[in-house]
Order: structure tokens, then C-alpha cells, then sequence
């Protein structure tokens, strides 16, 4: 089954490694996509933060969250995905 959540993020970004931990206690799955070799990731993610490569960027159904908190992505997954909690 896929899931809803995807959770961009690129190697050695603090913020991505706190907010995946923070995810994974919360036991949400959801889908990595790493934006430095997945084709198309990075330009999704510019998309959704003006143009940067900000990450961590969580698409939640019609949702995009640039550097969102774990209550943010909780709130979008509530709001497009209950059934995932």
C-alpha cells in the first residue's frame, strides 16, 4: 500500500534527520524521497518553496509543508490521510 506522506529530504540535513525521528515515534508511514538522486524530486520541492531546495518538504495529499513540525505534518495527515493514525 503507498502512502500519502512523502517526506523529501537530502543527506546530511539536520533538519530532515529531527523530523524523520520525530515522525517515526509518532509511527506515521510515509515515503522518503531523497532529493539529490530521485529524478524530478528537487524540482518538486522548489515547487512548493519558491523556487529553494528547502528541505524537509512533506507532501500530505494537496498539502505541501516546507520545514514543517511533526504537529504540522499531524494536522495535514488528520485533515487528508486519517486513516494512516
Amino acid at each position: 500500500m503507498s502512502t500519502p506522506v512523502e517526506f523529501y529530504w537530502r543527506p546530511g540535513c539536520g533538519f530532515c534527520m529531527a523530523l524523520r525521528a520525530g515522525l517515526e515515534r509518532a509511527g506515521l508511514p510515509f515515503t522518503e524521497v531523497n532529493i539529490w538522486e530521485e529524478p524530478g524530486a528537487a524540482e518538486r520541492v522548489r515547487e512548493a518553496a519558491n523556487g529553494n531546495e528547502t528541505v524537509p518538504t512533506v507532501f500530505v495529499g494537496p498539502t505541501a509543508m516546507v520545514n514543517p513540525t511533526v504537529d504540522e505534518v499531524l494536522d495535514a495527515v488528520r485533515e487528508h490521510a486519517p486513516e494512516l493514525l
